[in-house]
């Protein structure tokens, strides 16, 4: 014996099941909005767990002008250890020349005397191939610590002048 259904309760259950496909939408969504949010924390714990405000150290590297050196790469060594090795784009260069300021390493230290040596490769004066290193002992206190890697021109001697210095 077949069942007919009436087109009024045809419609009744379709209209259940759309709601009921509604309902499991918005859970999934609401699903999804919780999983981002204990992502952002989880990140947040992840960065404070790995980088402790008190040991951190950030390094940034800056260019000024560029008129007789273009970037190529960088290498940062921390107490003979290599820890950074950048290797730039035209576009990543140009960025800096313009202004741009790059992290280019973010290290848990202890306290006390580390040894920081950057070696800069690229294009000196007269387009000539040019490697060149720039070396500073660090004393690293309580807290976070703020260290600038700069490239700026030295008119007098039509040189570029690689410096190290700590931010305040």
């Amino acid at each position: 014996m077949a069942t007919h259904t009436l087109p009024a309760q045809e419609t009744q259950e379709s209209a259940a099941v759309q709601d009921e496909f509604r309902s499991i939408d918005q859970d999934v969504q609401s699903l999804k909005d919780e999983v981002l949010a204990l992502n952002r924390d989880l990140f947040l714990l992840e960065e404070e767990l790995l980088f402790p405000a008190n040991s951190q150290v950030a390094f940034f590297l800056s260019l000024d002008v560029g008129e007789y050196f273009a970037l190529d790469s960088v290498n940062l060594k921390i107490d003979g250890k290599e820890v950074a090795n950048y290797l730039y784009t035209d576009r990543e260069a140009d960025a800096l020349v313009r202004g741009g300021v790059q992290r280019l390493h973010l290290e848990n230290l202890k306290v006390g005397e580390h040894e920081l040596v950057a070696v800069f490769t690229g294009k000196g004066p007269q387009n000539r191939d040019y490697r060149r290193g720039a070396t500073v002992a660090l004393t690293k206190g309580l807290g976070a610590k703020y260290v600038e890697i700069s490239i700026t021109d030295r008119v007098s001697k039509q040189q570029p002048e690689f410096e190290i210095r700590e931010w305040e």
